[in-house]
């Protein structure tokens, strides 16, 4: 019930030189013809009908969801209360609420403007997660349970009590990380700098022992992550997951103001996980579909093994205290979303946004600018019951190889 409340709170309140001497994320012979991966600047559309989902019910529920359009400011005038000082910038308006929903692959619903660039806070989070694995699979840390700084010597990691954190511990929020970054304490202390997210003063607890949801200490995970590739992580998001997917070039990740660090003798921009204070990840509907669908595939893209589907099957699996997360991201374990098979799971930001994936049926629904709390889980109840019986039945991915899941 902890962890069910715990995901709910964030329901309600909603993240160039390249490593050229590590080895490509091999690419995976594809086994079935059957299942359709989209070209770039194009995704084909079917009739519900046509992947088994009956048409009236589905337009009910885009009907009822094109209601639930968030509180949130359009011009974000309410940032600063919220979240306190920026640090970055923010839009001076956003789109209208909007998604898509696809199964088996095509897109068999869609409203409202789903190639509006907006923030998407939080969802970032997941996208940090990617990168983290894509940085295991390519030999850059030997195991997500490996100190941080072991491999990070930027004084981050010095003190007795930050020595012990891992890259577990960051990407499941139990780090407990004690600092400073970016002009905000890991503590969360201070109206000015943390607007109504303001913590009261606590205990500093061992890492791994304590779930926190805790930006500061997300951002110290981007900066080591950053220090590790020894490049931008928007240019290595863009060439090793972006494009091989065919995603837009209209989205950014955008650092803060004052995130400039020096890399080599080179200055670079280290980036958030998420849009609390300011700039974060910008990107559209259409896009979130398409990484959702990544992820949906396991991390295979129409032949090639992406991100290793080892490190999806962890990432969406409890791994720590919270057992509604796995590594940066919100899962269906507790029961949040009560009609939803519990092996789905979501990538959540304030907004809110989120793109939810249900393997079990073959889905992948994004939806920005809507309501919280138990609106979330309406939206999922409404879409599968438009699944015809005895339609549930996933696609099977194409299998990936051995090599490629290491």
């Amino acid at each position: 019930m902890k962890s069910r409340a715990l995901l709910l709170g964030v329901f309600l309140l909603l993240a160039p030189l390249g490593c050229q001497s590590t080895p490509p994320v091999p690419d995976v012979a594809t086994s079935s013809s059957t299942v359709y991966f989209p070209p770039r600047a194009h995704w084909q559309h079917k009739s519900p009908t046509a992947v088994g989902m009956n048409a009236a019910k589905l337009a009910d529920a885009i009907s009822w969801a094109k209601s639930q359009e968030t509180d949130m400011p359009r011009d974000f005038s309410t940032q600063e209360a919220i979240f306190g000082k920026l640090l970055g910038p923010i839009p001076k308006t956003r789109a209208d609420v909007n998604g898509l929903i696809i199964r088996h692959g095509y897109i068999v619903a869609e409203f409202g403007d789903t190639t509006a660039v907006d923030p998407t806070f939080s969802v970032a989070k997941s996208y940090l997660s990617t990168l983290l694995g894509l940085t295991i699979d390519r030999g850059l840390i030997a195991s997500v349970n490996d100190p941080v700084g072991k491999l990070i010597h930027d004084a981050g990691y010095d003190s007795p009590h930050n020595a012990k954190v891992t890259w577990h511990h960051h990407a499941t929020q139990t780090s407990e990380w004690d600092g400073q970054l970016f002009g905000k304490p890991s503590t969360f202390i201070g109206k000015e700098a943390f607007g109504q997210g303001e913590r009261k003063p606590r205990e500093l607890k061992e890492p791994g022992t304590f779930y926190e949801y805790n930006d500061v200490r997300i951002n110290r995970l981007a900066l080591s992550l950053l220090r590790l590739w020894k490049r931008p992580l928007p240019d290595v998001l863009k060439t090793e997951i972006m494009d091989p997917i065919g995603a837009s070039d209209t989205w950014k990740y955008i650092g803060y103001d004052n995130a400039t660090v020096d890399i080599d003798a080179k200055p670079m921009k280290s980036v958030s996980g998420g849009t609390r204070w300011g700039g974060g990840l910008w990107i559209s509907s259409l896009d979130h579909a398409r990484f959702g669908y990544l992820i949906l595939r396991h991390g295979q893209w129409n032949g090639k093994q992406v991100i290793s589907q080892s490190w999806l099957d962890q990432a969406t699996k409890p791994q720590g205290i919270n057992k509604a997360y796995g590594y940066l991201w919100w899962l269906n374990t507790e029961g949040a979303w009560p009609a939803a098979p519990k092996s789905s799971f979501a990538a959540l930001g304030a907004g809110l946004n989120t793109i939810w994936i249900d393997p079990e049926h073959d889905l992948v629904v994004v939806w920005r600018w809507h309501k919280g709390g138990a609106a979330q889980a309406e939206f999922y109840k409404r879409i599968l019951a438009a699944i015809e019986p005895p339609d549930a039945k996933p696609v099977v991915s194409p299998a990936a190889s051995p090599a490629a899941s290491k």
